[in-house]
């Protein structure tokens, strides 16, 4: 229905127009902080490459939403489907990274230095990469992520029962891609903010600036990756979902929700971090020069 699917065009529209621009500058930004030897720069640099080539991606599912019909073949969508779900554990591992960096700087600032630095966060970040791309290359599967029937093809709207091995996949993906990284950023959070109410030392506008910083991290986690997570979660529940239309539905809206991930990041750190506000206030000041 060319009405139900018009309002997801217009909002994947007006997503891949302002991440495309907001994420190059996130790069500009990240690239910033390796300059200076900040480690912080480098899970930054990487949250920006991964929202880059998923916002490059959306073109596919947005020609699939024009038309109603997926036109680029089983092993495109597989891909497609790879790159989201890629997205979506690169980002939720790289955002716990920033908010375990930014608890050990702040609650252990002279015992884990080893743990911060621009070596050691390059380790960690192709770690996260190659365990996130072999994980989704052993449970994205044709079976399930793609279906054709009498020349009408649909991709990633399969709606048809769950295979045991999709099942047990999203049961996975709940716990370990969505629980654990929202667990791990509530302790970053609160053992920051414990931290900064007992030492005066810290000064009144940099305990704050940290503190909101978790806080929209865990917001960021929470709203962006929450929905579509109960919802694969509810899939894997109720054995047959073509029986609830309201089901697919939410389904679709979760995963719209999630694609605001990648305005979120670049949003997050430009503007709340030193260096992505000294940059921003540099690049207004030229562009009032120009005029």
């Amino acid at each position: 229905n060319v009405s139900r699917r018009r309002p997801f065009l217009v909002f994947y529209g007006a997503v891949i127009v302002t991440a495309i621009p907001s994420n190059t500058f996130f790069l500009y930004v990240s690239w910033q902080h390796i300059r200076q030897k900040n480690e912080l720069g480098v899970y930054m640099f990487n949250l920006a490459l991964s929202d880059l080539t998923f916002t490059i991606g959306l073109s596919l599912w947005l020609d699939f939403l024009w038309r109603g019909i997926w036109t680029f073949g089983g092993n495109i969508c597989v891909l497609s489907v790879f790159v989201l779900f890629t997205n979506f554990y690169t980002s939720e591992a790289l955002l716990c990274c920033i908010a375990v960096d930014r608890y050990l700087a702040v609650v252990h600032p002279l015992k884990y230095t080893y743990l911060r630095k621009v070596a050691t966060a390059a380790g960690v970040t192709v770690a996260i990469w190659v365990l996130v791309a072999c994980f989704n290359a052993a449970t994205i599967t044709l079976e399930d992520s793609y279906h054709e029937s009498n020349a009408f093809a649909v991709c990633f709207d399969v709606f048809i029962p769950l295979s045991e091995h999709h099942s047990r996949a999203n049961i996975v993906r709940f716990f370990l891609g969505f629980v654990m990284p929202v667990l791990l950023v509530c302790f970053s959070t609160w053992g920051i903010c414990v931290e900064v109410k007992s030492n005066q030392a810290t000064e009144k506008q940099e305990r704050k600036r940290i503190t909101k910083l978790l806080r929209i991290v865990l917001l960021c986690l929470v709203f962006c990756f929450g929905p579509i997570h109960v919802m694969m979660l509810l899939r894997t529940l109720v054995e047959d979902c073509t029986s609830f239309a309201w089901v697919f539905y939410l389904y679709k809206i979760s995963i719209a929700i999630s694609s605001l991930n990648c305005l979120a990041d670049p949003l997050l750190y430009c503007f709340i971090t030193r260096t992505g506000q000294a940059n921003v206030s540099q690049i207004i000041v030229f562009f009032r020069r120009k005029k």
